[in-house]
């Protein structure tokens, strides 16, 4: 079974893969950037990467370690916004700042002062997880602005969100002072995608806390907690930030690349094996042939056999009337 990556060409410029150590990478940054755009401190632990391409920007979140684990070492809505002559701004946290910091605020209020988010025909937030709540608490600062947020969480307050245990030291970080509560800075966007595996609970929770009609749920069942991982593997990222970019994105879109898992092997195996804990076998053995039908799979091809033997030793052993 593949797992084909959708592919965005770097232009040669946008290539920071030779950096071996944090310093020499942020050199190399600030040598992209120097001639359109830039790559500035705010404040203490984080930075902000501009690229100025064309009228379209892409706003994102994401962390130091996110961005240099990819290929030239370069933000993902940089790869999206590059190959289609589109603007990036990506904040880039050193660490789970949640982005709680007061100079990320002050960031975002002298880029509203200086009527910054006017000067493009389009807008779109976008991140996963912590730049999921991030890309819907500071899209307030653009109105009208396009929300793609991957997994994100509503907020870690402990009075809206104590059953959520995951981020348990991020707490202390606060998120009740301002561009905290994520379902109310949405409150000025224009569209708003929130995908989720409906089967993470706390996902799930968090997704129900956005309730303005202009919020579109995109449900993965099976795909995991790590959204933007899985969808990366899939080759399903690049086109769903492409689409939001771009106006195309909505519930029907979203279904049609989502049948994509329908040859993606991880996701394939996480259904067999939940089919199998719950003891349905016929629904396992059907799953089975239908993947056997359309791709090249050992394991499900080995397991058919299996299951088909399993099957038809239990019915012969049923008593008959």
């Amino acid at each position: 079974m593949s797992s084909s990556s959708s592919s965005h060409t770097l232009p040669a410029r946008y290539d920071a893969s030779m950096a071996t150590d944090l310093a020499s990478w942020r050199a190399r940054l600030e040598e992209i950037c120097d001639e359109e755009g830039y790559f500035d401190p705010v404040g203490a632990h984080h930075h902000a990467l501009f690229t100025d391409e064309g009228p379209v920007l892409i706003v994102s979140f994401e962390t130091v370690d996110q961005v240099r684990a990819r290929p030239g070492q370069m933000p993902f809505a940089v790869s999206v916004a590059a190959a289609h002559g589109w603007s990036s701004l990506t904040l880039i946290a050193d660490g789970e700042t949640w982005f709680r910091d007061p100079a990320v605020y002050r960031y975002f209020d002298r880029l509203i002062d200086d009527a910054f988010f006017e000067d493009f025909d389009r807008v779109v937030f976008f991140g996963a997880g912590m730049g999921g709540y991030a890309a819907c608490a500071f899209s307030v600062a653009a109105p009208g602005a396009t929300v793609l947020a991957l997994a994100p969480r509503a907020t870690l307050a402990p009075a809206v969100a104590g059953w959520d245990r995951r981020h348990l030291a991020a707490r202390k970080l606060g998120f009740t002072d301002r561009f905290g509560y994520a379902p109310d800075m949405i409150e000025g966007a224009g569209q708003v995608f929130i995908l989720h595996d409906p089967r993470e609970v706390e996902d799930a929770m968090h997704a129900a806390l956005f309730t303005k009609p202009y919020v579109t749920p995109l449900r993965a069942p099976f795909l995991g907690p790590r959204p933007d991982a899985a969808l990366t593997s899939m080759g399903l990222l690049g086109p769903l930030l492409e689409a939001a970019t771009e106006g195309k994105l909505d519930a029907r879109l979203f279904s049609a690349l989502w049948r994509r898992r329908r040859v993606y092997g991880p996701w394939l195996k996480t259904l067999l094996n939940h089919l199998e804990g719950k003891s349905q076998w016929r629904r396992a053995l059907g799953l089975c042939r239908s993947v056997n039908a359309r791709v090249q799979a050992p394991r499900f091809r080995r397991r058919q056999a299996e299951l088909e033997a399993q099957i038809a030793r239990e019915s012969a052993s049923e008593p008959t009337a």
